[in-house]
């Protein structure tokens, strides 16, 4: 999406079906579709809550006070909202044919933390503290899997096999993707035999870059499976997808201390990415 808010009829067929309302309480006075234009808003201006710029009333005061927003955005990641709107996303291009998943790109990526919080470690090779994420995408540069999350110190390899993967193929059924047969590229960071031989019994072939961890000989054995020219494809496919990620500047650094609150905000913005096919101006 080249724009940070949904017209009326983008909203009604993406998000609305799966906004909740509260049980009590009278509803709200401006319209669902305003309150999170207003959360599309802050995640690309990536500005302070207080300073979210609202517009004004007939009388001349904000129409709404910034913390009704905040209210709304914790509400709807309490009730999973976000992450439902993003499965619908991966169910469309699905649908309408522009899924691509014979080859299906997985990479990690490093988010700075502003503040403290939780989930957030030191990573002694980029010098800085936060977090990261893995997360992956086909062809077309369409985030298929909800991202897996971790400490900035963690090691990213046994995230593949004990989270990603497994979420992956959780998504693939539930929106009904055949992902028997496809490569999942991979680099040197995530070749180890338990992760290759995860891939395999998912019914996918692995197509790792191997990693000689200080080798001056070559290995000795059989070679494992790897194509150059698949790997090269990472990027203009998952590596585009993060920088397309660094234009909401809201996740240029981690400001939330706590963790869901941030992810909430990056898995609308794989969802923005996912609708941009549906949603360009």
């Amino acid at each position: 999406m080249d724009s940070d808010e949904f017209k009326r009829g983008e909203f009604i067929e993406f998000v609305l079906p799966h906004l909740v309302l509260g049980s009590r309480g009278p509803l709200p006075k401006l319209p669902l579709r305003t309150i999170f234009n207003y959360i599309l808003k802050l995640l690309y201006i990536g500005c302070q809550w207080e300073e979210l710029p609202i517009e004004k009333d007939v009388h001349g005061q904000p129409e709404i006070h910034y913390t009704r927003i905040y209210r709304m955005f914790r509400f709807w990641e309490t009730h999973r909202c976000f992450d439902a709107i993003f499965t619908a996303s991966v169910w469309i291009l699905h649908c309408t044919g522009l899924l691509d998943t014979r080859i299906v790109h997985g990479d990690g990526t490093t988010t700075a933390a502003k503040k403290g919080g939780d989930n957030i470690g030191f990573s002694g090779h980029k010098k800085m503290k936060g977090d990261k994420v893995v997360a992956f995408c086909d062809r077309n540069c369409n985030v298929i899997a909800p991202f897996v999350s971790a400490p900035g110190n963690r090691n990213e390899s046994p995230l593949l096999r004990e989270a990603a993967l497994p979420q992956l193929t959780r998504i693939a059924q539930a929106i009904g993707l055949d992902l028997q047969g496809a490569i999942v590229s991979l680099d040197g960071a995530y070749d180890c035999r338990p992760n290759r031989k995860a891939i395999f019994n998912r019914g996918m072939i692995p197509n790792i870059n191997e990693n000689p961890r200080g080798r001056k000989t070559t290995k000795r054995g059989r070679k494992p499976l790897f194509d150059a020219q698949i790997f090269k494809e990472r990027f203009d496919t998952i590596e585009r997808v993060f920088a397309w990620e660094d234009k909401f500047k809201r996740l240029l650094l981690r400001f939330e201390r706590m963790s869901n609150l941030h992810y909430a905000f990056k898995t609308l913005a794989y969802t923005l990415i996912n609708l941009r096919h549906f949603c360009q101006r």
